[in-house]
């Protein structure tokens, strides 16, 4: 393990490094090359060629360098190390709020994520999120422990237009606290008569708000007393494959919504 150790700290050491093995694990490079693509000194891309050569990570035919098969392992090994390591630091603000059991998929899917925080000028910015998606996409479903109103009047408004296709699963909860406002309760009836819109309703804690925007999927992250602290989204495919599958397991538990009941 030291040794390992060792040879990591040697690629660290050196961003030049990391980019050369890198460009020449993808194909052969001449020294010009690699000195326009990277800006190393010569004398600096000769010490690490000479490096690599000594741990047989790279070979020359020629004029050409380019990897070995072991120089390709390290190179592909240390970029996945890489992109472990960006995007721990990108979730690190926000690991706190994510529902670790439900998150099923592997985080580094979350990768390239967008996540919105709210600030002191923008203390809305991850409800805007959503509603910006939700204002542009053609086919949406959510399964949420709340509607915001927000929301619900992009969805009225979209759906009313012929321009979307609306699924929702809620909390009892959320569907009560918009039957008990007399506005939103007809806003609320006015978008269950709306063709393509279906809603229903489960009596299950849900332990998250995720919304699929066309090939979005935006997750709202909250705190143990349930204010909203951030929130995400990503069009990564195998999330979306994830959002997917929990959609259609609530959808399939759910009940009709009827506010009559209300």
């Amino acid at each position: 393990m030291e040794s390992a150790l060792e040879e990591i700290e040697f690629l660290t050491l050196s961003p030049n490094r990391v980019r050369i093995l890198s460009l020449l694990a993808t194909e052969p490079h001449t020294r010009r090359e690699l000195v326009a693509e990277t800006g190393a000194s010569q004398p600096t891309l000769s010490r690490v060629l000479s490096d690599f050569e000594e741990r047989n990570w790279i070979t020359r035919e020629n004029s050409d360098y380019t990897a070995t098969a072991t120089g390709r392992l390290v190179a592909n090994g240390f970029g996945e190390l890489l992109s472990v390591i960006e995007t721990e630091a990108k979730l690190r603000p926000v690991v706190r709020w994510l529902p670790a059991d439900v998150l099923t998929f592997d985080l580094s899917h979350l990768a390239e994520a967008t996540i919105t925080m709210p600030t002191q000028v923008r203390p809305n910015a991850p409800v805007k999120r959503v509603v910006s998606l939700l204002s542009n996409a053609s086919d949406v479903r959510i399964v949420s422990y709340a509607f915001n109103e927000q929301s619900l009047a992009v969805v009225q408004k979209r759906t009313g237009a012929g321009d979307q296709q609306f699924k929702g699963v809620f909390s009892k909860s959320a569907i009560d606290a918009l039957a008990d406002d007399s506005q939103l309760r007809m806003r609320l009836e006015a978008l269950m008569a709306t063709e393509g819109v279906e809603i229903r309703m489960t009596d299950d804690d849900l332990p998250l708000a995720a919304t699929i925007a066309d090939e979005a999927v935006h997750l709202f992250l909250r705190d143990d007393s349930g204010l909203v602290q951030a929130a995400l989204d990503t069009d990564d495919a195998v999330v979306r494959t994830w959002a997917d599958e929990l959609f259609t397991e609530q959808w399939e538990a759910a009940e009709p919504v009827t506010l009559g009941e209300h």
